[in-house]
């Protein structure tokens, strides 16, 4: 929403009749918005339980009374996946917690990941009455979708969506990410008989390879896995689409849409001196090993470096997630290098906020420009460029510029590269006639996510490069809206 559509819909009537009743309400409006309970810092830094704890339901009710049910509830038209957000909160406040779970299972396939990883400040919450006009905190939207869905599952009583009678139409989805999930339960209560094919021996994707489980732990993204699969969704792991099963044989086996959600699994370099040697590895190779082969165990197969002095370099949540678990493996000195200010950091808030608690050093305004190691090939120690922020670039944050000389040299034993990723090519390259952009991403068309092959639809970070997970998850059921209409056209 542009300035000027906001302050069109500030002087809307239904907008006039929201702050007519928060003047009635100031009850409501004086409460202080109920913050996120926490393990302490020093205690969670040397372990992987989850950092967040969740609301207790006294504090979920609470933070629930703070919602003013608008009018135009503008708070939806933040949320991709287009929850009934005032519906929801409103089942809290009356203490009809399991009412909504469902209300959230409507429309969303995975509403205790969000809950924990979506950027609800950038999204839902921005739109909020309370950030747009009071100036107060928004309501807790995030927090209370986690209550929600947390007290469903540690209930018992897990809801399973209603799905219509099967209509015979196979469908198959590339990818068990949340593209792919929530395209897969969309498609499923349509009646299509959906089949997900992962590469990799777990379902989830990046919710599984990337995200730690002091974030988000495997066991809750494995209940939304099971509510799919209760719903009918099929399972295929260990395949690879392109490899195992190529485009023409998914014809023959009767498939007759594809839904690519293969992600943007390629990490980037810097290009620059020194990246072969032991010890820098991408955050990519880092998590996926931690998070799915048991890398932190010095017992195990292919255990991973555990450093003592380690840097990482980026300033995204992949590498607040990579230096976190750097620290939980061991780091005495755990340091994030960001060639631009804080201020320009695209992690989230709360990321910074518990990285700095944890005792995680931000070195910004350096730029790694060569990596040093000693004779038996291991990084040692990396050269630092000094930067200052110049003018605004195209993603509106200021650029950075070296400054001339200025170039510091700082010990280390490990580095984790985070510096964003490509997509995954081996769709784009197996499909035959699909059209990509130079950096690799699938051309769809943005309204429908329908590919230049008819029967592909694409979504995800194969589309956007890297995103978000409730990005996605929108993509999937945007996607899922527009194949339906092709396929019953045809």
């Amino acid at each position: 929403m542009t300035k000027e559509e906001q302050i069109a819909a500030l002087r809307s009537e239904p907008w006039r009749e929201t702050l007519r009743k928060s003047m009635k309400n100031k009850e409501r409006t004086d409460i202080p918005r109920v913050h996120m309970n926490e393990l302490d810092a020093t205690y969670r830094s040397h372990n992987k339980e989850e950092v967040n704890t969740g609301l207790t339901a006294e504090q979920a009710q609470q933070e629930a009374k703070r919602c003013l049910d608008c009018p135009n509830p503008t708070c939806m038209e933040g949320c991709p996946v287009s929850i009934n957000i005032p519906t929801f909160i409103k089942n809290i406040e009356r203490g009809e917690f399991l009412e909504a779970a469902r209300t959230l299972k409507e429309t969303s396939a995975l509403p205790a990941v969000c809950g924990r990883v979506c950027p609800q400040e950038k999204q839902c919450e921005s739109r909020c009455i309370y950030t747009l006009k009071l100036k107060k905190e928004a309501v807790g939207i995030g927090n209370l979708e986690r209550f929600a869905a947390d007290f469903e599952r540690e209930s018992g009583n897990i809801s399973v969506p209603e799905v219509a009678a099967s209509n015979g139409i196979k469908i198959a989805v590339v990818g068990s990410g949340p593209a792919g999930l929530s395209f897969a339960g969309d498609m499923v209560k349509r009646g299509y008989d959906v089949t997900v094919f992962e590469a990799l021996h777990e379902i989830g994707g990046v919710l599984k390879y990337g995200i730690p489980e002091f974030r988000l732990p495997n066991h809750i993204v494995d209940v939304e896995i099971e509510a799919l699969r209760l719903m009918g969704v099929k399972f295929v792991l260990n395949c690879i689409i392109g490899k195992t099963i190529s485009y023409e044989d998914m014809h023959t086996d009767g498939y007759k849409g594809i839904f690519a959600a293969s992600g943007a699994g390629l990490p980037n370099f810097m290009d620059i001196p020194g990246e072969n040697l032991i010890g820098v590895m991408s955050s990519n190779e880092y998590l996926t090993r931690v998070n799915l082969m048991d890398a932190a165990n010095p017992e195990t197969d292919t255990p991973v470096l555990q450093g003592k002095n380690v840097a990482v370099i980026g300033g995204g949540n992949t590498a607040m997630d990579s230096v976190r678990t750097a620290r939980r493996l061991g780091a005495e000195r755990a340091i994030i290098v960001y060639r631009r200010s804080e201020e320009e950091m695209p992690a989230r808030l709360e990321e910074v906020k518990h990285a700095k608690e944890e005792g995680i050093e931000f070195l910004t305004l350096h730029n790694p420009i060569e990596y040093i190691g000693n004779e038996r090939g291991r990084v040692v120690q990396m050269k630092l460029q000094k930067m200052e922020l110049g003018e605004a670039d195209a993603s509106g944050r200021r650029r950075p510029i070296a400054i001339e000389g200025a170039i510091e040299t700082l010990d280390i034993d490990e580095v984790i590269v985070s510096v964003g990723v490509s997509p995954n090519p081996l769709i784009p390259r197996a499909f035959q006639g699909l059209e990509v952009t130079r950096w690799g991403t699938i051309i769809v068309n943005e309204e429908s996510m329908q590919s230049a092959l008819p029967d592909v639809f694409a979504g995800g970070d194969i589309v956007r490069g890297g995103a978000t997970v409730i990005l996605a998850m929108g993509d999937g059921r945007k996607a899922a809206a527009a194949m339906n209409d092709y396929l019953q056209s045809k």
